[in-house]
């Protein structure tokens, strides 16, 4: 295939078949440098040189009663991990305060759970208010689970920007790797939130053991939805979960599926996401060629890099960390 004219495609306004962006993720090793590069060619044209800087909360922690296979938060794995009912106003609120002191783009208040409870609902939104109030600018996402209409609106009435609420694989493959609740409900979720006039946050995992086709049905899906956020999380084995023996992606695996991301969700803010380390490795500079996006300072239950190495190797590459929405 002739990758730089596919981007000429994109570009043009043309979408990519399911069948080229199969085509990205069976590429040659040797054809990866050009795939990158049709991918960079379609985030630069998009994205210029910015890279948002995206700062995680883990407002309450390891007490889910779901059981996704990956998860080490879930109630049902025996995940070594921290265990702690939501965090309070003051503590969301500091966390919004340090975020905005590292430069980060937005601030993303995620709990595990189903669903939030009417008192953490209250509680989240109260601590949206009072993070506005001090930072207007800034951007707030909440990851709080599955939504009814009416909490999707008082989230929306707070101040909430975006709601994340993940795919994390293809309709087909889902009820391999969740089974207490289904692909539709999260649908349904999106759909509230969406109506409700929040902005969609939505992306996914790879590395679950699911197929090439798989990881195409779920970028697909998530251009359906039409999802100004995309978060490309790669499988960190976590101990004690049922995933936790499943080989990580290599970087070059990584590399391709985001360029796929890329090519078929052109303009969006494409983010590499939890575990980017542990596949990318050495490699993850070159996700920045493709990606306007990361979370700095760690994740959920894991740590990254550290702020540090994540800025310089943003500056190593001449991009721009930026708080404005590019």
């Amino acid at each position: 295939m002739d990758w730089n004219q596919l981007a000429d495609r994109i570009l043009a306004g043309e979408e990519i078949s399911r069948r080229e962006a199969l085509a990205v993720l069976q590429s040659t090793d040797e054809e990866l440098l050009a795939v990158l590069g049709a991918a960079h060619r379609v985030r630069h044209h998009h994205r210029g040189r910015q890279v948002q800087l995206q700062l995680l909360h883990n407002g309450k922690s390891g007490l889910c009663t779901e059981d996704c296979a990956f998860c080490s938060q879930s109630a049902l794995h025996r995940s070594p991990v921290a265990r702690y009912p939501l965090h309070s106003v003051e503590q969301m609120v500091e966390g919004a305060q340090r975020s905005v002191q590292l430069g980060a783009a937005t601030y993303c208040i995620v709990t595990s759970s189903r669903g939030p409870s009417a008192r953490e609902l209250d509680q989240v939104c109260e601590a949206v208010r009072c993070l506005k109030r001090e930072n207007p600018a800034l951007q707030v996402c909440t990851s709080l689970g599955m939504l009814c209409a009416e909490q999707a609106e008082k989230l929306a009435a707070a101040g909430v920007d975006r709601y994340n609420h993940n795919l994390e694989t293809s309709r087909e493959f889902f009820a391999k790797i969740v089974t207490t609740h289904r692909y539709e409900d999260r649908l349904e979720t999106l759909q509230r939130a969406r109506v409700a006039g929040l902005q969609i946050c939505c992306g996914g995992i790879l590395g679950l053991g699911e197929e090439l086709l798989d990881r195409v049905d779920l970028a697909f899906a998530i251009r359906e939805q039409n999802a100004q956020a995309i978060p490309v999380n790669f499988l960190d084995p976590r101990p004690e979960t049922p995933l936790a023996d499943r080989t990580t992606l290599s970087p070059l695996e990584g590399l391709r599926a985001l360029a796929m991301f890329r090519l078929v969700n052109p303009d969006r803010d494409l983010r590499a996401a939890g575990g980017r380390e542990a596949c990318l490795r050495s490699l993850q500079p070159l996700a920045l060629l493709v990606v306007n996006s990361i979370f700095v300072n760690g994740y959920l239950t894991t740590d990254g890099q550290g702020y540090d190495a994540d800025l310089g190797m943003i500056r190593d590459l001449g991009l721009e960390p930026t708080l404005a929405e590019g």
